[in-house]
């Protein structure tokens, strides 16, 4: 846990210069050197001298060497560890595919009003039943006088999100020590005509799946999946907004004339556009987006709301994608899909698609949260998700409409490359990529 943490503040530093200094690139100019990784070495010294130490973090995987060979020491792992784990490193670029959940672990088990998300490193660790708590989970109150307090679930007036989280996962442990647990063997199904395996089902309505803390924006970033939920949806993770903004947020209604709006009792016309999003379900945010003419243009689902209610129940019934609604600072600004592109439409236009691999719809429905500062965070989040998800996923997809110029831009400034151009029924698009070999980090 201590090495994570530290390797996590480092990879938070400026990156040092890339160019690489040799005999061979020694009177070669600074912009024509060839480029190295960044990797922090891990000596054999310290508390890293034990004889256990060392080789349980390699097969952790949170350091690597490049000797692979058994080693010719026959006192390795007597009395010590052998030569062969003198040089260990960690790369960037692997730091960022690996999952904190692995790694993290609290001091004791966790009280059941632990403000983190279920999928976080914390809120995964459920405890034991304790007889002498009195807590209930409907009573819970934050202290808004501290800038940067996480902010707890709003009583029950608010919201019906008390629900359990996704039953245990690879990362759930009975005590308050982490556990992994590989994927399962693989098994097929057919959609149409098209083998493919069998998919995990992704986290509930409403469950919070990512939260990461964005230095550059000094706010959380978070995704959860959509929700049919007649009442908002209220923000549990951590939140760095200020306390009078809290209060807006995350008000408890005193009587039943300041309750929450309803998907009947709540008009969406222009009169209502300025209510906080924070108040409204998200078959309201998807009808205030789509109903947005930049967001038409793209998207076409200008609509009533019953019609936004019927689109997001089918991505919900979808057995090859998920809904999802993106938060900044608990406040939603945009919806997302994350597919599997094996048994899409886009597999076909396609040369060589992996069993695993996935691809992303993006929406951001809300002026404050527009600007290319933001949607390099939120785009290579969303693929950092897709990296940490499944570690069989090599390759991330989208398909911009090729009159969309300024996405296709923002696509190639995390990594993406345009592969070449392809046809819907509906749409012409650029065919756009990124590799797990070639993804080095999220935005910080």
């Amino acid at each position: 846990m201590m090495l994570w943490a530290t390797l996590w503040w480092y990879f938070h530093q400026p990156e040092p210069a890339p160019q690489l200094t040799t005999s061979s690139s020694a009177n070669t100019t600074d912009a024509g050197k060839p480029k190295g990784e960044w990797r922090i070495n891990i000596n054999r010294e310290g508390i890293f001298k034990g004889k256990h130490t060392l080789p349980k973090l390699e097969r952790m995987g949170l350091i690597a060497t490049e000797d692979s060979s058994v080693g010719v020491d026959p006192d390795d792992g007597v009395g010590r560890a052998g030569e062969g784990f003198e040089k260990m490193f960690v790369s960037r670029r692997t730091f960022w595919q690996l999952d904190a959940r692995i790694y993290l672990f609290t001091q004791a088990p966790l009280a059941a009003s632990s403000p983190y998300p279920s999928m976080s490193p914390a809120g995964s660790r459920p405890s034991s039943p304790n007889r002498n708590s009195n807590l209930s989970i409907t009573s819970h109150s934050a202290d808004t006088s501290t800038p940067g307090t996480p902010v707890l679930q709003p009583t029950s007036g608010q919201s019906n999100h008390w629900r359990s989280s996704t039953p245990p996962g690879p990362f759930t442990s009975a005590s308050h020590l982490p556990t992994f647990y590989p994927p399962p063997p693989t098994q097929y199904t057919w959609t149409g005509n098209v083998r493919h395996p069998i998919r995990p089902k992704p986290p509930r309505q409403g469950e919070t799946f990512y939260t990461r803390y964005i230095p550059s924006l000094g706010q959380y970033l978070s995704f959860r999946v959509a929700s049919l939920s007649a009442k908002p949806i209220s923000h549990r993770g951590p939140t760095l907004a200020l306390p009078d903004h809290r209060e807006t947020l995350f008000r408890t209604p005193h009587s039943s004339a300041d309750s929450v709006p309803t998907i009947t009792g709540l008009s969406l016309s222009e009169d209502n556009d300025d209510t906080p999003t924070t108040q409204l379900t998200d078959c309201q945010l998807l009808h205030k987006w789509m109903n947005n003419p930049r967001v038409a243009a793209s998207w076409g689902e200008t609509a009533p709301l019953s019609h936004q209610t019927d689109f997001l129940s089918t991505n919900l019934a979808s057995r090859s994608s998920f809904p999802v609604i993106g938060c900044f600072d608990g406040k939603p600004f945009g919806y997302f899909e994350i597919y599997w592109v094996k048994e899409s439409t886009l597999a076909p236009h396609c040369e060589a698609v992996g069993e695993w691999d996935r691809g992303l719809h993006v929406l951001v429905g809300e002026q404050e949260f527009r600007g290319s500062h933001r949607v390099g965070v939120w785009l290579s989040a969303l693929v950092h998700y897709c990296w940490l998800a499944d570690l069989r996923t090599g390759c991330v997809f989208m398909e911009p409409r090729v009159d969309n110029e300024k996405l296709k831009h923002y696509c190639e400034s995390v990594g993406f490359f345009r592969e070449k151009e392809v046809s819907f029924p509906h749409k012409h698009s650029n065919l756009m990529k990124l590799r797990r070999e070639a993804w080095d980090q999220p935005v910080l």
